[in-house]
C-alpha cells in the first residue's frame, strides 16, 4: 500500500469524527445564546436578519474553543477505533512507523493550526466589533421605537420613563418623568418639559438628553430630606441590560482589537492604559500561542489514540477532554499570572513548552514500544470516568 494512499485514510479517519465533533460543540456552545437571542425576535420584535447577523458574529470566538478541541478528538477517536480494529496494527506489520502515522495528522494539524491563527488574530476581533455594534444597533432602535406615550417604560436597567407626549417621527418626548434608581448614586426623580433618545455610533451609547426640568435627589443619612436641582440640559446614560453595550465600555477594548493593534497599544509610551497593559500583552500571547495548540495536540493524540482500550471506543474522549482541559487550565493559571501577578508575558508560552516536551516524550517511546510515562495511570482514571459517565 502507497504511502499516500495510507496518508489519505488516516487524515478521511481523523477528519470524520473531527467535523462531528465540530458542529456538536460549537451548537452546545450557541444554546447558551439561542434562548436570549430568540426571546430578542419574539419579545422585543427585532427582525429575523438582525438574529442572523449576531449568530454569524458569534461563530468565529466559538470556533476558536471548538475547533482545537474537535481536531483532538477526531484524532483520538479515529486512531482508537483503528486501533480497536487492529488495522494500527496490520499498518505497522507491513513497514509503517509511528512517525509515518504522525505525518498527515501534524500536516492537518498545521491546516488546522493556521485556521486557528487567521481566527484569533484577525476574525474573531472583527467579528466581535461587528456583534458590538450590531447589537448597539437593535439596541438604539428598541429604545427609540419603544418609547410609547402615557406608558410607564422599564426597558433600562434601573431606570423607569414616562413621556405624556411622544413624537412619532423624530422621537421628541414631552413632559418627561424619570425614576433613577442606577447603582453607585442616590435615587432621583427626574421631571423635564421634553427630552430625546440619542445614540452615538463613536462610543456606542444611548444618552437621553433633557431640556428644562428639576432633578429631586434624596439627601443621604436622611429619609425626609430632598435635594432639588434645575437645569436647562441634563444628559442620563442609559444601559438596556444584556441586550445593549455598557455605557462606559470603551468602543475598542482587547477582544476587538486586531493583533495589529495590540502590538502598538503595547509599545504605545500611553500612560492611559496603565493597568490594563498586562491584559493586553496576556491577550497578545494568548492569540499568538494558542494556534499552536493543534499540533501539540496530533503529537500528543497519536500516541495515545492507538494505545489499546479497556473501556471501549469512547474512552478516547474522555481522554482528549482531559488533555484538552489540562492545557486550558494551564493557559488560565499563566493568563492570571501575567494579569494579576506582573508577570512576563512570554509566561503564556510555558503550556505549549509543557505540551511540546510531553509530547516528544509520550511519541518517542510509543514508536519504540516502551510503556508511556505515567499513562497507566492517566489511563486508568480516564476508564474509571468513562464508566461513571457511562452510566
Amino acid at each position: 500500500m502507497s504511502s499516500l494512499r495510507i496518508y489519505r485514510y488516516l487524515l478521511r479517519e481523523t477528519l470524520v469524527p473531527m467535523f462531528l465533533g465540530l458542529a456538536i460543540f460549537t451548537l452546545v456552545l450557541l444554546m447558551g445564546r439561542i434562548l436570549k437571542l430568540v426571546e430578542m425576535v419574539i419579545n422585543k420584535g427585532v427582525p429575523f436578519m438582525d438574529i442572523l447577523i449576531l449568530f454569524a458574529s458569534l461563530l468565529p470566538s466559538l470556533l476558536v474553543l471548538t475547533l482545537p478541541l474537535s481536531f483532538l478528538l477526531g484524532v483520538m477517536a479515529g486512531l482508537g477505533r483503528m486501533s480497536s480494529d487492529q488495522e494500527v496494527l496490520a499498518l505497522k506489520a507491513s513497514g509503517t512507523s509511528l512517525y509515518q502515522i504522525t505525518v498527515p495528522v501534524a500536516i492537518l494539524g498545521l491546516g488546522v493550526g493556521v485556521l486557528t491563527a487567521c481566527l484569533t488574530m484577525v476574525i474573531k476581533p472583527a467579528s466581535d466589533e461587528l456583534f458590538r455594534k450590531q447589537l448597539f444597533q437593535i439596541a438604539s432602535s428598541r429604545a427609540n421605537i419603544g418609547i410609547q406615550p402615557q406608558i410607564f417604560n422599564d426597558e433600562f436597567n434601573n431606570v423607569v420613563l414616562y413621556a405624556n407626549d411622544v413624537d412619532e417621527r423624530s422621537g421628541q418626548m414631552h413632559g418627561v418623568f424619570i425614576s433613577d434608581e442606577r447603582p453607585n448614586s442616590l435615587p432621583a426623580i427626574i421631571l423635564a418639559d421634553s427630552g430625546r433618545i440619542l445614540s452615538n455610533q463613536d462610543t456606542l451609547t444611548l444618552t437621553l438628553h433633557l431640556k428644562n426640568g428639576t432633578i429631586h435627589r434624596q439627601r443621604s443619612g436622611s429619609a425626609s430630606a430632598f435635594h432639588i436641582i434645575g437645569f436647562t440640559q441634563y444628559d442620563l446614560n442609559l444601559n438596556l441590560g444584556q441586550t445593549s453595550i455598557e455605557a462606559d465600555q470603551p468602543r475598542k477594548n482587547k477582544k476587538t482589537m486586531s493583533i495589529t493593534e495590540l502590538y502598538r497599544s503595547i509599545h504605545s509610551p500611553d500612560t492611559t492604559l496603565g493597568s490594563k497593559m498586562n491584559e493586553l500583552i496576556a491577550e497578545f500571547h494568548w492569540r499568538m500561542a494558542l494556534p499552536l495548540a493543534p499540533i501539540l495536540f496530533a503529537l500528543l493524540g497519536v500516541p495515545l489514540g492507538i494505545q489499546p482500550v479497556r473501556s471501549g471506543r469512547g474512552s478516547g474522549f474522555a481522554v482528549g477532554l482531559l488533555i484538552f482541559l489540562a492545557y486550558y487550565v494551564l493557559m488560565s493559571i499563566a493568563s492570571t499570572l501575567v494579569v494579576e501577578g506582573n508577570m512576563p508575558g512570554l509566561l503564556m508560552w510555558a503550556p505549549n513548552l509543557i505540551f511540546l516536551m510531553a509530547g516528544f516524550m509520550i511519541l518517542k517511546a510509543a514508536a519504540l514500544e516502551k510503556p508511556l510515562p505515567l499513562t497507566d495511570t492517566f489511563r486508568m482514571w480516564t476508564d474509571k470516568l468513562f464508566r461513571l459517565l457511562r452510566k
